[in-house]
């Protein structure tokens, strides 16, 4: 794995990447948070952790608006989340 995001970042990384190939759309906000099981302060913290890294382009206010900046062979294997 590669120094420029934790394990965690890279978690959200590979379920936006896996969101987006399985839907043909990234996930909304709304996604992330059912996945990860965090509240929404704290994935919409991450969205713009990951966007101020450059790992993803985003657009405020728009809906399911995430780009991957990342080359897909960068992210890590999504591992499900515990319940």
């Amino acid at each position: 794995m590669t120094n420029r995001f934790t394990a965690q970042q890279g978690q959200y990384l590979a379920f936006i990447y896996n969101y987006t190939v399985m839907f043909g759309q990234p996930p909304a906000e709304a996604d992330l948070q059912r996945f990860f099981g965090s509240s929404p302060p704290t994935i919409h913290q991450m969205v713009l952790k990951l966007a101020e890294k450059q790992l993803i382009a985003r657009t405020p206010g728009k809906s399911r608006s995430i780009e991957l900046l990342v080359h897909p062979d960068e992210i890590p294997r999504l591992v499900r989340q515990k319940t």
